[in-house]
């Protein structure tokens, strides 16, 4: 996984996540705890829409922050924002769990149909209507190209900014527009409007 150099905002809030961030790499523990707190529920929400599993989620959480924590030295961040480096992040650790046992297909066959459950994803849940809508969606982002299933995952399913998007990628807003109207073209196709919704 490449890890980008990005420019933080030299007037961010003293308790913002770039004050937090930089506070973490010289040593405050205190201080990535509170980056945890403030943002470990959208990880744990953006890695459920990958995935569609409650456990698998929950390790990608905390893989995500477990590499955090060991590249603080290297990373800055965008506009005062940890989110879209973090989302960005659990979007690689997930496809390096898929790829490295094959688990993605079996993963899709082994989710349950959605059962009535009080948690904390329960807004996710109510945006793809239901687990059997999670495991259709999943299966169609998975075979988007490259570059669009990047768009998608951190616009639509991470509801990252286009502008953040773009920074965190390198490449201009226009383009991730692009990328975002062929994915949803793409996507109507395989899905009908109806499951299109789930990602609008």
């Amino acid at each position: 996984m490449t890890t980008k150099s990005l420019q933080a905002d030299p007037h961010a809030d003293t308790h913002g996540d770039a004050a937090l961030w930089q506070r973490a790499a010289s040593g405050n523990k205190a201080a990535f705890g509170e980056l945890f707190e403030r943002h470990a529920q959208a990880v744990w929400n953006h890695a459920f829409r990958l995935t569609g599993s409650w456990s698998l989620a929950e390790d990608l959480t905390s893989m995500t922050f477990l590499t955090g924590w060991r590249k603080l030295h290297e990373v800055t961040l965008i506009r005062d924002s940890a989110l879209p480096w973090l989302y960005a992040v659990a979007g690689n650790l997930a496809r390096t769990e898929f790829r490295s046992a094959g688990r993605f297909t079996r993963l899709l066959r082994r989710i349950p149909a959605a059962e009535t459950t009080e948690d904390h994803a329960e807004s996710v849940v109510e945006k793809v209507d239901g687990e059997g809508r999670m495991r259709v969606l999943l299966a169609a982002i998975a075979k988007l190209p490259k570059a669009e299933r990047q768009a998608v995952e951190l616009c639509l399913v991470g509801e990252v900014p286009v502008a953040e998007a773009a920074e965190l990628l390198g490449i201009e807003e226009v383009s991730i527009r692009s990328r975002i109207s062929r994915a949803r073209s793409r996507l109507r196709r395989v899905l009908g409007d109806d499951l299109m919704e789930a990602t609008s």
